[in-house]
């Protein structure tokens, strides 16, 4: 199936004008603070409930990293902690289009990490483990078998792992869509509405102010994304969080290579329903150092060991932005994320070049076809790199649920079934206690077992 392509196909999504509401719900039951995948996920499960819930977005639902990110839907090479959650947001996406009315463009299509050394497939061969205790049809793949799957490719690689269960998605369609859906079961999904804090009664949430007035509530939900870490500090709680920026480009409709999902030393790349591909650098992130970097590097340090291959550091204006960030804001006042209600930054036009020289390598019956569209989103990461999802013990009924790693996009609807049973306190049969922020207070050790 295709679609029509024009040159801001993804980038209209936080491109287009801003859209105040209307009108504010005097109370909620719930009130979720972030307009990206999970949020969403959260409220639609939510309404299919009956709870009352409201969600607020400084900017546009799916204007940040739910919106720019890859579009990948992988149970593939999954931490263990999240792997319940996303076996689950599987099961959700394979319906999802039938059950909301509207296309999310996704396809069952598989993904693929090829090995480029006998090392790397005895790596992927180590993962074997926690597919089969979870059931998955993950498997490694010959050289040979690895061919059938990309058409072309004039590097030689020594097999894969393969997991056909896998799939796709649009990320300027699939966000948006859950939020309409979200809204026919009666939630109330507010764009271009910031909430600069929230207020207490007896150390309890009892409202949220927002920059168009206050919403009375006693739950509370922030899945702000990168802001997570801001929003917290400003209430006294420590969210340790940094941010890496990708580079993405999307090209013109080009000849089938392949299908679904490739990763390699090169590039990660997939098939677009519109017949092009959304592709990203396969060794490129970059972090500008800011005040946050150096306040939690020591909880960081195991994931940029990690990933010190992959990340590319650099001091800037963010560190001077941040730094005269203010801690706490008066909340009759404009706040920082009405100043800034998109975080778009630019891409980083190494990465493009280096994308546009890998696809050319890897794929050279692509040599010709053009790049139509180039963004940058900021992936907010925690220091093991899988979510925080809990109640904070210091203001009870302000809850978290951040810290996705670049992994939110294809785990949102899991995520947001879950998230929907902590808050109304039915059991999702997906286990959260992985996710507790005091994790990284109490001792526990930090340890990555998958990258951003």
């Amino acid at each position: 199936m295709s679609e029509s392509a024009p040159a801001d196909l993804v980038s209209r999504t936080w491109a287009c004008a801003f859209a105040p509401p209307a009108k504010l719900p005097a109370s909620a039951d719930v009130v979720i603070i972030g307009g990206g995948i999970v949020g969403v996920s959260t409220a639609w499960f939510l309404a299919k409930q009956g709870v009352n819930v409201a969600l607020c977005e400084k900017g546009h639902i799916a204007g940040e990293q739910s919106g720019r990110n890859w579009g990948w839907v992988r149970q593939q090479a999954r931490d263990t902690r999240e792997m319940p959650m996303i076996v689950e947001s599987l099961k959700i996406w394979r319906g999802l289009a039938d059950e909301i009315g509207e296309d999310v463009g996704y396809a069952q299509t598989g993904c693929l990490f090829a090995a480029s050394t006998d090392a790397q497939l005895e790596d992927f061969s180590a993962w074997l483990e926690t597919a089969d205790e979870y059931g998955l049809d993950t498997r490694i793949v010959s050289a040979a078998e690895l061919a059938q799957h990309v058409r072309g490719s004039a590097v030689e690689w020594r097999g894969g792992l393969y997991t056909a269960s896998d799939g796709r998605a649009e990320p300027h369609k699939a966000t948006p869509a859950i939020a309409r859906a979200a809204e026919r079961n009666g939630a109330a999904v507010l764009s271009a509405c910031a909430v600069r804090g929230i207020e207490t009664v007896g150390g309890r949430v009892s409202a949220v102010v927002t920059e168009h007035g206050t919403i009375k509530t006693s739950m509370v939900l922030c899945a702000a994304g990168a802001w997570s870490s801001m929003f917290c500090r400003s209430l006294g709680i420590s969210l340790p969080q940094l941010k890496v920026r990708g580079t993405v480009v999307r090209t013109a409709p080009a000849d089938s290579v392949l299908d679904g999902n490739l990763f390699d030393d090169h590039l990660g790349i997939r098939r677009r329903q519109d017949g092009g591909y959304t592709v990203a650098h396969g060794t490129i992130l970059d972090h500008s150092i800011t005040p946050s970097t150096f306040r939690f590097a020591f909880k960081f340090l195991p994931a940029l060991m990690q990933e010190h291959r992959t990340l590319r550091l650099s001091v800037g204006h963010d560190f001077i932005d941040e730094w005269r960030m203010p801690k706490r804001w008066g909340l009759d006042s404009e706040s920082p994320f009405e100043k800034t209600r998109v975080l778009n930054p630019e891409p980083n036009p190494r990465a493009v070049r280096g994308i546009r020289k890998n696809i050319d390598t890897v794929f050279p019956q692509l040599a010709d076809t053009e790049i139509v569209e180039v963004w940058a989103g900021m992936v907010e990461t925690s220091p093991d790199v899988v979510p925080i999802i809990e109640e904070t013990q210091k203001i009870p009924g302000f809850h978290i649920a951040t810290g996705f790693s670049g992994h939110g996009f294809g785990i949102g609807p899991g995520a947001g079934k879950a998230i929907a049973g902590m808050l109304t306190g039915n059991d999702s049969g997906i286990p959260l206690h992985e996710f507790r922020l005091n994790r990284f207070f109490d001792g526990t050790p930090i340890r990555p077992q998958s990258s951003v």
